[in-house]
């Protein structure tokens, strides 16, 4: 009995080991993975902005065309009456 006792702590050891070693190597791999993927977010950050910039820029021309497609609504509403 004492055997069998013996071999299920010992599998249990193996086993609780097995998985610490495991998340410190999932630990690192995630650590060296930021810093391999870093500078690509780095560079789609600064696109995502650059296309932010130019659509502030083109911002006007749609407020004008929300402003013609009021007055076609208000035009198309008072040809109704």
């Amino acid at each position: 009995m004492s055997e069998k006792l013996l071999a299920g702590l010992q599998l249990m050891v193996f086993g609780m080991g097995m998985v610490y070693v495991f998340l410190i190597v999932m630990i690192f791999c995630m650590k060296l993975m930021s810093k391999i993927v870093a500078p690509i977010a780095a560079r789609q950050k600064a696109a995502e902005d650059a296309a932010k910039a130019a659509a502030a820029k083109a911002a006007p021309a749609s407020r004008d065309d929300a402003a013609l497609a009021v007055a076609a609504v208000a035009a198309v509403a008072s040809a109704r009456r």
